[in-house]
């Protein structure tokens, strides 16, 4: 019993930890009420600046994909119990965030300016969206599961988590990956476009494009037929209308 509560414990605060990183994430791309964000801290000569963020960027896609493929799962829970391997993901993902936000070296030179009030509200609304249709997305699913606070709870019942089942709710019968496309909206979405940010947006767009690859790979493992019929209805970001 205390192995369960002490696997709780440590889930719980992974759960917390990742919604500290996410708080601070809206804050540090939208540049507003943090101390350290995409366009703060001190400015480095252009190489050092791009090598620095570059490194950043590439160290948390590695983690985010390698740690998400089933067969490192399968590795990975021969030494951490299979209750808190999700939180770990989870922990580790939202700690490396907090690195990136730490030391991410701002690059100043904007790259667009919107100047009209009606236009820049516009933009900073479609912001806020995407961050709505991200949390949005995680509930339609199964939230709790997906960043570990419910394969902990169930093993603090004694009681082993059933697997995921296949759905596709809400937002999933557009796209097939909206928590994705709302990231890409909010990272988009700024009125004043700095290098910095354009670099952030492509970058984080072309690892998801790559990203998806290797999730779609192993979805169709797990669902077979089923997600493969799902991915030839439904588009993988940009809804598309259904045929007549």
């Amino acid at each position: 019993m205390i192995g369960r509560l002490l696997s709780f414990a440590y889930g719980l605060l992974a759960y917390v930890l990742f919604l500290m990183a996410f708080l601070y994430s809206v804050g540090f791309v939208g540049n507003f009420a943090v101390p350290k964000s995409i366009d703060s801290g001190p400015v480095l000569p252009l190489g050092n600046a791009l090598t620095i963020d570059a490194a950043l960027l590439a160290l948390f896609a590695i983690q985010h994909s390698v740690m998400a493929r089933r067969g490192f799962k399968q590795w990975w829970t021969r030494i951490v119990p299979e209750p808190i391997e999700r939180s770990t993901y989870v922990l580790i993902s939202s700690l490396l965030l907090a690195l990136l936000f730490w030391q991410w070296r701002p690059i100043l030179a904007v790259v667009w300016e919107i100047e009209s009030p009606l236009i820049r509200a516009v933009v900073q609304t479609m912001f806020w969206l995407g961050w709505l249709v991200v949390l949005l997305s995680t509930f339609m699913i199964d939230h709790f599961e997906l960043f570990g606070l419910r394969q902990v709870y169930f093993h603090l019942m004694g009681k082993k988590a059933a697997a995921p089942a296949f759905v596709t709710p809400g937002f999933y019968r557009l796209v097939r990956h909206p928590i994705l496309l709302g990231f890409l909206i909010s990272f988009w979405a700024a009125p004043t476009m700095t290098a910095g940010r354009a670099i952030f947006a492509v970058a984080t767009t072309a690892y998801m494009v790559a990203a998806i690859q290797l999730e779609e790979r192993d979805l169709i493992e797990t669902f077979g037929d089923a997600y493969r019929e799902y991915r030839k209805r439904v588009a993988m970001l940009i809804p598309r209308p259904k045929p007549k």
